[in-house]
């Protein structure tokens, strides 16, 4: 009976076996405009590459296989030891070190580094994204190193390595180390201010021991952390190695690890220092402006890595729809379907196309675009990450009771969306930095008006868009309960932008249309029916 009745019909086959670069226009496209020619060649090999690993089916496994099987802590070894390691399932292994060979470290000084760089992070989380934590840890510790010159001739290159080593031992022994980061405590949260652990000095050459706890740190299993911790003038950045150069374990006593929500591949953890050996980076009294630039690159990878989720859950909404017959016909043809993939297809590009020009602005490294950056990303880490977990559970509901599956991968897509809104400064954080660079860096300003003033003229819409925004901009009554707000707005307005500049007529159109003009439901799938929205879905579809 089981042969006769059990004959499978009318399923998508699975998404897999496909280039996750090049079946990505908005990313391809990005990456065509902001890397020189010179290097464009060098660029399209090395993330097609990575896009067909990342599309592949072993590293789908991979990832299924790093979540089903979550991090363990082994606090001592068979003798009674104290050791406090990591066991992490080899698929991690796998995914880790195929993103550090694929250059994801390694951004900072090679020419055109950090778009190529934020492209291959698109393209290589979308196969798993946990591991992308240590990887932007390790990406982002270099600026801050910067600081102190003799701990980045020491530290620089090993971050920058292409070489992955897992165990644990030296740095100076391995040819390439991974970085973690604690700037949190249970009193202080994002107030790190409030901070209480303690750093005493031990010696003339910056070193100090730490006494004190924190409350999460990320990605335990690495060769070295940067930590904030109270001198004797205020607030300071540290450098706490994994292994002492004489091999033996500093104290970093791994509490326990955090049962999360999602990220489920990636170790998160408490710990406590107790006569923890550090060398000091920075001057004492200066933890926060050392450690912001760090801090700061990782919020550029909240946005990517929110980018990558919205990318991944469209495509598969895509090719769902593509294969899926219903009512008579293909999904993708039926016009509220059509209006709701074409919406969802909108949300990835402007996220994608925000990503990207961020990272353009690190690498051209200009007094101009630093100071766009300054108030962009803020403005990008807002929203992007907050778009994520809408657009990645409607894109779910477009599978119908299949999406709702473990199987089909969206549900951990789903579990993991609202992780970047929360790491690196929840909403109301950003909202607050991006109010502070609007009173205290009027440059900053200045370099947003004259980013999206490149587009003006184009679309009536977005002119009148950022007419509004310069009115609100010139009201500072009530301006902090006004931060979200204002954070949203000068995200769309910039996204805006952006697509009037790069993008096709049909899918700035209707992003002008609905974001800025305001014809838009509060549900996706409420576009203007008389756009283009067939070629806004087609483009947005990943090709096997």
């Amino acid at each position: 009976m089981a042969a006769s009745t059990h004959t499978v019909t009318n399923q998508a086959p699975p998404l897999v076996g496909y280039d996750v670069y090049t079946s990505d226009r908005a990313l391809t496209e990005a990456v065509e405009r902001h890397v020189a020619p010179g290097l464009l060649d060098e660029a399209r090999e090395e993330l097609s590459e990575l896009g067909r690993s990342a599309g592949s089916a072993q590293a789908q496994e991979w990832g299924t296989q790093a979540n089903e099987n979550p991090p363990k802590l082994r606090t001592h070894d068979r003798y009674g030891n104290r050791i406090d390691e990591v066991d992490f399932h080899p698929a991690w292994h796998r995914l880790l070190g195929h993103g550090v060979t694929s250059g994801l470290t390694n951004a900072w000084g090679r020419p055109g580094g950090h778009v190529r760089r934020a492209a291959g992070f698109l393209v290589w989380t979308q196969a798993e994204p946990g591991h992308g934590c240590p990887l932007s840890m390790t990406h982002a510790a270099v600026p801050a190193l910067r600081t102190d010159p003799a701990l980045a001739a020491e530290w620089e290159p090993k971050l920058t390595s292409q070489i992955y080593q897992e165990d644990l031992r030296p740095a100076a022994d391995k040819p390439g180390v991974l970085f973690g980061m604690g700037m949190t405590e249970k009193q202080g949260g994002s107030d790190v201010r409030a901070n209480t652990t303690r750093a005493e000095p031990v010696g003339g050459d910056g070193e100090y021991l730490l006494t004190g706890h924190k409350w999460f740190c990320s990605a335990p299993m690495s060769d070295g952390f940067l930590v904030l911790a109270q001198a004797a003038e205020g607030l300071t950045c540290f450098l706490v190695p994994r292994i002492l150069a004489d091999g033996t374990r500093n104290v970093f006593r791994i509490q326990r690890l955090k049962d999360k929500l999602g990220n489920r591949s990636n170790a998160s953890s408490e710990v406590e220092f107790d006569g923890t050996w550090a060398r000091r980076v920075g001057d004492e009294g200066r933890g926060v402006r050392t450690i912001i630039e760090m801090v700061a690159a990782t919020r550029l990878d909240c946005v990517l890595g929110s980018a990558a989720l919205m990318r991944q859950s469209v495509a598969q909404a895509v090719h769902h729809s593509v294969y899926r017959s219903t009512f008579g016909g293909p999904l993708i043809d039926k016009p509220l379907m059509r209006n709701v993939l074409a919406d969802l297809a909108l949300e990835s590009e402007a996220a994608t196309a925000l990503g990207l020009r961020l990272a353009a602005a690190y690498d051209a490294d200009t007094e101009e675009e630093r100071a766009f950056l300054r108030l962009a990303v803020p403005a990008a880490k807002y929203w992007v990450t907050k778009r994520c977990t809408p657009t990645v559970a409607e894109s779910l509901e477009c599978l119908g009771g299949n999406g709702y599956v473990e199987e089909s991968g969206m549900p951990r897509l789903l579990r993991e969306s609202p992780l970047n809104s929360i790491w690196e400064g929840s909403g109301n954080v950003q909202a607050l930095d991006l109010l502070r660079a609007l009173q205290r860096e009027p440059q900053a300003l200045n370099a947003f008006l004259q980013e999206v003033g490149r587009a003006r003229g184009a679309d009536h819409r977005l002119d009148a868009a950022i007419k509004n925004l310069l009115t609100e901009l010139a009201d500072l009554d009530g301006i902090e309960a006004r931060g979200r707000r204002l954070a949203e707005r000068i995200a769309l307005v910039l996204q805006g932008s952006l697509l009037v500049r790069w993008a096709p007529p049909e899918v700035s159109d209707a992003f002008c249309a609905s974001r800025l003009g305001g014809d838009w439901g509060t549900a996706f799938g409420t576009l203007p029916h008389t756009l283009d929205l067939a070629s806004v879905v087609e483009r947005a579809r990943a090709e096997v």
